[in-house]
């Protein structure tokens, strides 16, 4: 069954290897029809999106993936039909690119501390968008002080190690209300790594309550089974099933852009959801204060 829909992929924006309009030739040399990009914390990938998609005859959804903190991880929420120019939301994504600059500063410095001799303007180079961790990982290995971007994490740069800085801690709630204050339609991203079925169980309530309208069912590598529970829960909570490749590049992960069926059904109800709520005020949103850690 030829698969035309593709709703979750990263750009040199955030952490993809393709820049926006490298990333469109590949969706429709691929046979993809609709396209979502949801850089992580970014939307500096859309407008450059826009322009390719248009010429390429490719439907781009604007979406945006934001990264939030809980017991034991990161759980992702996506955004999608964002009216992502409005002034507040970009205002907030500032404060939140400010704190991903200072905190991958922090890491430099105290790894130079250390005597591990990285510098942040290759740490930028190699990002090319958007810093986060990975990129700092590669100029350690790239510098020969580990062998892989696991090492890195082990050694240096995850939680509990020398060189580790917390970053500006949001919660799940916090994004979906991010999200729905441009008119985005939120949804749970890749729900059986993090929060796990069980946890999603029990936070469905609020996030359903905070504006949560959609839940990642068909993903990556999901077997038919995963895909079935998730979508008897999606229809439970009336959410709508997304689904996606998660694609950053070759490589990275197991699924190839395009390579996940998504019922275009999905993106039916996603265009019907977002007609009801663009061009009116959406709620407003107050980012959180940072949280220091212990």
């Amino acid at each position: 069954m030829p698969n035309y829909v593709d709703l979750h992929t990263h750009s040199t924006a955030s952490d993809g290897i393709y820049t926006p309009a490298e990333l469109l030739h590949r969706a429709k040399d691929a046979g993809l029809r609709v396209l979502a990009l949801t850089d992580h914390d970014s939307t500096d990938g859309l407008q450059e999106a826009a322009q390719v998609a248009g010429k390429l005859d490719i439907d781009l959804i604007p979406g945006i993936e934001i990264n939030t903190d809980v017991a034991g991880g990161e759980v992702h929420v996506l955004g999608y039909f964002l009216e992502y120019e409005r002034l507040a939301f970009q205002g907030v994504l500032k404060v939140l690119r400010d704190a991903r600059v200072r905190r991958g500063q922090r890491m430099v410095e105290l790894l130079n501390e250390q005597g591990v001799a990285i510098s942040w303007e290759r740490v930028r180079e190699i990002a090319q968008g958007s810093v986060g961790r990975p990129h700092i990982a590669q100029a350690l290995m790239e510098a020969g002080y580990v062998q892989s971007i696991g090492e890195a994490f082990d050694k240096y740069i995850g939680k509990g190690c020398s060189a580790y800085v917390p970053r500006y801690k949001l919660t799940p709630v916090d994004a979906v209300r991010f999200i729905a204050s441009a008119n985005g339609l939120p949804v749970i991203a890749h729900p059986l790594e993090l929060p796990g079925l069980e946890e999603l169980r029990k936070w469905l309530p609020g996030l359903c309550e905070a504006g949560m309208l959609g839940l990642e069912t068909y993903y990556g590598a999901y077997t038919d089974e995963e895909v079935q529970t998730l979508r008897a829960l999606a229809d439970e909570y009336h959410l709508i099933p997304t689904g996606g490749s998660d694609f950053h590049g070759p490589g990275i992960h197991p699924t190839p852009l395009g390579g996940r069926h998504v019922p275009y059904e999905t993106v039916d109800r996603l265009k019907a959801e977002a007609m009801k709520r663009h061009g009116k005020t959406p709620p407003s949103f107050e980012l959180p204060p940072p949280v220091e850690e212990k």
